[in-house]
């Protein structure tokens, strides 16, 4: 085992054990059943077919991998796609991730985050039909939803069906952030749509298909196995981590606000075992207490930003996330003030220097944003100027609701 895939397996082992239910989000979270684990819907429907499935490590029944279940029920899977983290999740963020056959069953599997990211015509000419089934976290800049509008794409250019296997989105408890403007559009937002979306990996795939935002506005087949018991107020705890680097709870549900810190000069706990829930950088010595040194780590952040160096500045790890939920906001405050506190603000949105995924026009989605924590424009201001966008986007997405 490579050591990536066993830090891979520690952390999720970690996740699991730090976020069982024991409250009334675990309540809800073990009264939901995913669309993967309803069988029954599905699995009759695949018999005699040759089915390929788009999954990671959180494509799981109880806890059990989804391939490995289909198969065990005689469901005859030809190959699998793996999206970015690899089909396993063991790869880096950013990281290209190669072809390979899955030593635990012996399918090819195909990389869609590598030299290509959608399947080709080739892929599927043995192929019947294609399962969705990705765990998401509700941001437009995560990625699990670009894969699957390729899938889309790729299953209507092929006459293919895509059955989706929808599972409840973490963050779906709030709509917040500017809309997209398409002029920013690159991978890690490809849609007009807000930071937290409210939206589970199903309902986008009909807001795809209903805004005609597929290759000439085709429509692409759909069967979706709708999530049971479940709204998008629930708090929902992920039973697997769905990417190296939110491995936590906490991380998920900062992770919205956290995220942002990628287009600044400011390391968000990429480089330690607690990544998105700590801000800090060297240059803040002396204006905070709290530290943290980033180290390179293998499977999570090799080369991250002031590697080997103390940083300092903000701990969220104990943060009370309750608070994200009341005010159903995504929190600009921390990147205020970190903006306020650095002695170099000159610095402090240059993505070249901070050598993070994108410039935080591309993570915002605004022309708008840098300009306005330059300016100290007041926090009622900057939301006031996510209108009239993010009004009528709530209004377009009640269209695709599959849940109240």
């Amino acid at each position: 085992m490579k050591f990536s895939s066993l830090l891979f397996v520690v952390l999720s082992l970690c996740f699991n054990a730090k976020n069982q239910p024991n409250d009334p989000a675990g309540i809800a979270t073990s009264q939901i059943k995913t669309g993967a684990e309803q069988t029954e819907k599905y699995v009759p429907y695949l018999k005699g077919k040759r089915v390929a499935i788009l999954a990671n490590q959180t494509s799981i029944i109880g806890k059990t991998h989804l391939v490995d279940s289909l198969r065990k029920l005689g469901i005859n899977i030809v190959k699998v796609f793996g999206p970015e983290h690899g089909f396993r999740g063991n790869a880096s963020a950013g990281a290209k991730v190669a072809d390979e056959i899955d030593m635990a069953t012996g399918i090819p599997v195909i990389s869609l985050y590598g030299k290509k990211n959608k399947p080709s015509h080739e892929d599927l000419a043995d192929v019947d039909l294609m399962i969705y089934d990705l765990q998401d976290v509700g941001c437009r800049f995560y990625t699990n939803i670009n894969a699957l509008f390729r899938l889309m794409d790729a299953c209507h250019e092929n006459d293919k069906e895509p059955l989706i296997l929808d599972r409840p989105n973490p963050n779906a408890y709030f709509i917040d952030g500017p809309v997209l403007d398409m002029k920013f559009k690159s991978g890690i937002g490809m849609f007009p749509i807000p930071i937290s979306h409210g939206l589970t990996v199903g309902e986008f795939a009909q807001m795809v298909n209903g805004e005609g935002w597929l290759t000439n506005k085709v429509k692409c087949k759909l069967k979706i196995i709708q999530v049971a018991n479940y709204n998008h107020d629930m708090p929902y705890i992920l039973p697997v981590s769905p990417s190296p680097n939110l491995n936590t709870q906490q991380s998920i549900l900062l992770y919205p606000s956290t995220c942002l810190f990628e287009g600044t000069y400011i390391n968000h706990g990429r480089g330690t075992y607690f990544p998105f829930t700590v801000l800090g950088s060297p240059e803040l010595k002396g204006k905070y207490e709290f530290s943290f040194t980033p180290i390179g780590i293998p499977g999570m952040a090799e080369t991250p930003l002031f590697m080997n160096e103390v940083c300092y500045g903000i701990d969220l790890r104990n943060y009370d996330v309750e608070i994200l939920r009341k005010t159903k906001q995504i929190n600009i405050q921390w990147i205020m003030e970190l903006y306020e506190a650095s002695p170099h603000k000159e610095k402090f949105f240059d993505s070249k220097l901070s050598n993070q995924m994108g410039v935080i026009e591309k993570l915002t989605g605004s022309d708008k944003f840098r300009q306005q924590i330059i300016d100290g424009t007041s926090e009622k201001e900057i939301r006031q100027s996510w209108e009239p966008g993010l009004s009528q986007y709530k209004v377009m997405r009640k269209k695709y609701l599959l849940y109240q």
